[in-house]
């Protein structure tokens, strides 16, 4: 880890990537800063890096953004390039060692703030996104008034930041392959106050919202020109924001309360360049009132806020869930008008969140098992596909998962209306990776469990994947309805066929299975060699869904065991039941409730945050390294909705456990 500060003056120093029309304001106002100065500009341009700094106060410029993360005297990178890079530079600066202050938007899209996110986390470095506003006096004192109930219960926001111009499609602002448009130039201010304010309705700091619902303009060249949302938060606050890059608006936040309104009349520049400062307070009852506040230079005060919060590594004014919150809101606002960048479209050929090529890391800690007739590396952690909806989350989920050692993705026919497989193939196409990749598909769901339905979707499941076969196969569920042996043969036939290199069910008794195997061996085709049902520390009360199985129990273990099939167990850390969730007293998740909450899984619980103490690990790592350590070949199913959750999993691979601790820890001794 570099030092937080390497300047002999204790100030820290900056360095600044793109130096545009932001960054000058930046640059222009860093020496107001009483802990920072700029040390080096980065450019492609080497003359305009050099006529930067000299303009600025900085000591060099540099004609690469590689050379200015290489200088060992920058402490800290202000990132002001095009949208689209600034995702790819956070994550550089992060590996440099590089505290970060990155225009906003962080990034274009959830997804790959989720990235860079983890980035700032595993290489320990400061991440703040640059909505300078939250840094003034000005904002401080909205949120107190707010606070002290100046006008009662709050109830509405409404808040503006829109300017006018014609369409120029040589400007970032009108190009959709630059993300161009309202909502991720300006618009990210009336949503980050929103949010800010509705935080202090529910007493947090923010709020996420509900639902998001919006109206809109998208012009010729496919920006978003006009737009309005309305946003609405729990307990009833709702907000109206618009923005927009050809008509101008009044710009102002207006807070309603039950007893009167609030407007702060410059909410996004506080006197800047002459322009006001204050907020208005129109209480029922009481004269009006204009409350009067501390200007200070706007880009010093962002620069003091990182300096000031080095140690935290992210700021309160802006801290990495507030930027996750907002990410995600400004997804929904695009999605609400039907606005889709050429790069999020799910057949573009989109790049790694980094922008180098795919590969897997030398330091991965992933371990590989055998199934057979699967002649790849199977990863013993197995990626579920069952919640990656578009391109950007899936290929930054699926890239991750890949580069720490990932192998091996289960997805299946009904997964998002197919739309998961989609992603999934186009990820696949995109990165060339069909070969070193093992791809399990599922299909004959309930009410379409038959021999037929199985040959039909899974024809269609192999055009959404984009390949003429899958590693394994798995039936989704049993019909008892149909003999055994027909369910075998269409699946043998499809076998033979190079469709399928493996199969086995999903939600099959044990039972029934080995009636399979017996009908294969007795008739020469090719036997289940997987099966697919629930199997975690925590026994199953009851299965999440209808139709399911846990096989969790003694009887079955040592079925298992005897016979040496392959268990790919779903919902194998128990639904969260080991994240510290679970508690006797809370019964607030009703499907945890119903299907783990027992006197015995509680002391499971105990046994396993006892032992991951004395590991120095998380209870779900023992949770999980308890399914990886079982007498049969286990690759336990993991469902992450983001980076963070397929990170949390990881170190379960590294938790060796002896045969005595695994039996304590279910209860066997």
């Amino acid at each position: 880890m570099a030092p937080d500060i390497t300047r002999a003056d204790g100030k820290l120093g900056w360095g600044i990537l793109g130096p545009g029309n932001i960054a000058r304001r930046f640059a222009g106002d860093l020496p107001a800063s009483s802990t920072g100065v700029l040390v080096a500009v980065g450019s492609r341009d080497l003359d305009k890096a050099k006529a930067f700094a000299a303009e600025f106060g900085g000591a060099r410029g540099y004609g690469s953004y590689e050379e200015l993360l290489a200088d060992d005297e920058v402490d800290a990178v202000y990132i002001s390039t095009p949208h689209p890079q600034h995702a790819q530079w956070a994550i550089r600066a992060a590996e440099a060692g590089k505290h970060i202050l990155c225009e906003k938007p962080l990034t274009v899209n959830h997804a790959e703030t989720m990235a860079v996110i983890e980035a700032a986390r595993e290489h320990d470095v400061f991440l703040m996104e640059a909505f300078m506003y939250r840094c003034v006096p000005q904002t401080a004192a909205l949120l107190d008034l707010l606070r002290e109930g100046a006008i009662g219960k709050i109830h509405q926001i409404e808040a503006s930041f829109a300017f006018g111009g014609s369409p120029n499609p040589g400007s970032r602002l009108w190009d959709p392959e630059l993300a161009g448009g309202g909502i991720l130039d300006v618009g990210g201010y009336p949503v980050s106050m929103a949010r800010l304010i509705a935080g202090v309705a529910a007493g947090q700091p923010f709020a996420d919202p509900e639902s998001v619902s919006a109206v809109g303009r998208v012009g010729e060249t496919g920006v978003d020109e006009w737009t309005a949302a309305t946003l609405t938060f729990p307990g009833g606050v709702s907000a109206h924001v618009v923005t927009g890059i050809r008509k101008g608006a009044e710009n102002v936040v207006r807070v309603v309360g039950s007893e009167g309104y609030l407007v702060v009349p410059n909410p996004w520049l506080p006197a800047r360049d002459g322009s006001s400062a204050g907020i208005e307070v129109h209480r029922v009852g009481e004269d009006d009132r204009h409350v009067e506040v501390e200007t200070v230079p706007l880009y010093a005060a962002e620069a003091d806020t990182v300096a000031a919060h080095l140690a935290d590594r992210q700021a309160p004014a802006m801290a990495w869930a507030d930027s996750l919150g907002q990410a995600a809101t400004l997804d929904a606002w695009r999605a609400a008008i039907g606005l889709e960048y050429p790069s999020e479209r799910l057949d573009a050929n989109r790049p790694t969140v980094h922008r180098r090529p795919l590969r897997r890391r030398d330091d991965h800690t992933m371990k590989y098992g055998q199934i057979v007739g699967v002649d790849k590396q199977v990863s013993r952690l197995v990626m579920g596909v069952d919640n990656q909806m578009n391109l950007s989350h899936g290929t930054a989920m699926f890239d991750d998962f890949f580069e720490r050692g990932g192998t091996t993705f289960d997805t299946g026919y009904i997964y998002g209306r197919g739309q998961c497989e989609r992603v999934l193939g186009q990820w696949i196409h995109n990165r060339g990776v069909r070969d070193d990749v093992v791809v399990i598909g599922k299909g004959a769901h309930t009410p379409h469990c038959d021999p037929e339905s199985i040959t039909r979707q899974l024809h269609e499941s192999l055009e959404r994947l984009q390949t003429d076969y899958v590693d394994v196969y798995f039936m989704h569920r049993d019909n008892t309805d149909y003999p055994v042996g027909e369910f075998v043969d269409v699946l043998d036939e499809h076998y033979r066929a190079g469709r399928i290199k493996a199969f086995g069910g999903s939600n099959w008794t044990l039972e029934r299975l080995a009636e399979a195997n017996a009908y294969a061996e007795a008739n020469g085709r090719q036997p289940m060699v997987a099966v697919s049902n629930n199997f975690s520390l925590a026994r199953a009360l009851d299965v999440p869904w209808a139709g399911c199985l846990a096989i969790s129990d003694d009887e079955s273990r040592q079925w298992l065991e005897k016979n040496q099939l392959a268990l790919m167990p779903w919902s194998s850390q128990a639904r969260g039941f080991f994240t510290g969730r679970a508690k006797p007293e809370d019964r607030s998740d009703a499907e945890l409730v119903r299907c783990w909450y027992s006197d015995d899984n509680f002391e499971r619980l105990a046994r396993a945050t006892s032992l991951a103490r004395k590991r120095g690990v998380h209870p779900t790592a023992i949770a999980l390294a308890y399914v990886l350590h079982q007498d049969f070949p286990t690759f336990p199913l993991i469902g992450p909705r983001a980076l963070s959750e397929t990170h949390s999993s990881l170190p379960g691979l590294q938790v060796d456990l002896t045969p005595d601790e695994v039996r304590w820890l279910d209860l066997r001794d």
